[in-house]
């Protein structure tokens, strides 16, 4: 399993021990690309969460897609094994 899938596998407990509504978007040929993976609801608001491994970064599509959701209102965040506690 990759570092950045391990640490997913770390994210969903926690946002179901918190009875947060999410899913993981899954990319594929009929999809739209850059989509953050995990879509959530929390307290009635938006939010798209990027999983990055610790030494990745996210593409430029990955960050204008963050960019539209902030600005649409949402949240949007790409988040790092060592961010973890902070995304809590």
């Amino acid at each position: 399993m990759t570092p950045e899938k391990v640490f997913e596998t770390e994210i969903k407990p926690f946002l179901d021990n918190h009875k947060i509504w999410y899913v993981k978007y899954f990319a594929n040929r009929n999809t739209k690309a850059g989509i953050p993976d995990i879509l959530a609801c929390v307290n009635g608001y938006f939010v798209g969460i990027e999983v990055k491994a610790q030494k990745g970064s996210p593409s430029a599509l990955q960050m204008y897609n963050v960019r539209k959701i902030r600005e649409s209102g949402g949240f949007a965040v790409v988040v790092y094994p060592s961010g973890f506690e902070k995304l809590k």
